[in-house]
């Protein structure tokens, strides 16, 4: 990002963070710092963002020095779907906090989250009043705005099961503040298996939901039992939960179990021997390593079955030139379908599926080249 752009949120935003550790923000605990972060914890705080970058786009049309582009923002919710690099990431990092963390019933059926609410607190918080639907939401550690802008999902469901629709502001967005915030039906934003048309500048600041009427008794035994599964399936400690999505009619923990995954390490990473879609960090290890593992996995993967897995993580600050060679080589590997299916759109700082219960995707893809 460009000093000037730094400076310019500085002098707006005094509560900014200029060299901000990014890694006490992520479930990995790992990466570099942001070349300047700030806490929205209102949506006035939201809007100087939005004044702050539209300011910097009309004072430099005639140079790209000061041109704010979507990949130098970056929305962090529970970092629970996020790799950053241990050079960080040379831009501004929004994170929403306070305003943002409220839970209301708003009719008979229909509840409203904010973007921080966390998905097993939305979880729990339905139940106890005796709302059904969302109760898969307590083994996903994630936001409800990532979580609608990967579409998350497990143990059945999924987001676009129960959205309604969803309040944005684009932080990129042009126009007045009385303009800013737009409700958005789930029907438009095209919600597939871990994907949204969701952008990486529009920050989702509120989730309406549907419910349905249930016993809070059942609601609540049904979270018992959630919670008592992913003890027994799913490992603790740092890592951002399923790395791969499922291909098509089958497992990714299935396929890196059988391709002998499980346990192989990589400096401070390694395959989990609980659940081979979980790739661990030591403590104080590197990122690098932990990237290093998803290649080390997708090749072996594809070398023992031909299948290549997508990750669903989302990465920043690691060079994607490795990552097109291997694409480019398995295109010379691998013969070519008539008709390529439709690729993965890569998804932003929080969760997605923290389960593999057997549920297929919606959709798959089989380039390697592609990048979470």
């Amino acid at each position: 990002m460009n000093i000037a752009i730094v400076e310019a949120v500085m002098a707006r935003l005094p509560h900014a963070v200029r060299d901000a550790p990014l890694a006490p923000f992520t479930t990995y605990r790992l990466g570099g710092p942001a070349a300047v972060l700030i806490r929205a914890h209102t949506i006035e705080d939201l809007f100087e963002v939005r004044d702050v970058l539209a300011h910097m786009r009309e004072g430099t049309a005639s140079t790209t020095d000061g041109v704010v582009m979507p990949d130098e923002v970056l929305v962090i919710g529970q970092g629970s779907n996020l790799l950053v690099g241990e050079d960080g990431f040379a831009g501004l990092v929004v994170v929403l906090d306070a305003e943002f963390d409220t839970i209301e019933m708003v009719t008979a059926t229909e509840l409203r989250a904010g973007a921080a609410v966390k998905l097993p607190v939305l979880a729990r918080r339905s139940a106890s009043w005796g709302r059904g639907g969302l109760e898969w939401m307590v083994g996903v550690p994630g936001s409800v705005g990532g979580a609608v802008r990967m579409n998350a999902g497990g143990h059945g469901s999924d987001v676009a099961a129960n959205l309604i629709d969803v309040e944005i502001v684009d932080l990129l967005g042009a126009g007045a503040r009385s303009d800013a915030v737009r409700c958005v039906p789930a029907a438009q934003l095209r919600l597939a298996y871990r994907r949204s048309d969701v952008s990486s500048t529009q920050v989702v600041v509120a989730a309406r939901f549907s419910t349905t009427d249930a016993s809070v008794s059942v609601l609540e035994e049904n979270i018992v039992e959630i919670v008592r599964w992913r003890r027994s399936n799913q490992p603790g400690g740092a890592n951002c939960g399923s790395v791969f999505t499922n291909p098509t009619g089958d497992s990714a923990g299935r396929l890196i179990d059988a391709a002998g995954c499980k346990g192989l390490r990589i400096g401070s990473a390694s395959v989990s021997e609980k659940h081979a879609n979980f790739i661990q960090s030591d403590e104080h290890g590197r990122a690098s390593d932990v990237w290093a593992a998803v290649g080390a996995v997708r090749r072996r993967v594809f070398d023992a079955f031909g299948i290549v897995l997508i990750p669903e993580v989302r990465t920043v600050g690691f060079d994607a030139t490795l990552e097109q060679l291997q694409h480019e080589q398995l295109q010379h590997e691998q013969p070519q379908p008539e008709q390529q299916p439709e690729q993965q759109q890569q998804q932003p700082g929080d969760r997605h599926d923290q389960s593999t219960d057997g549920h297929p995707p919606k959709t798959g893809t089989n380039e390697l080249g592609e990048t979470a």
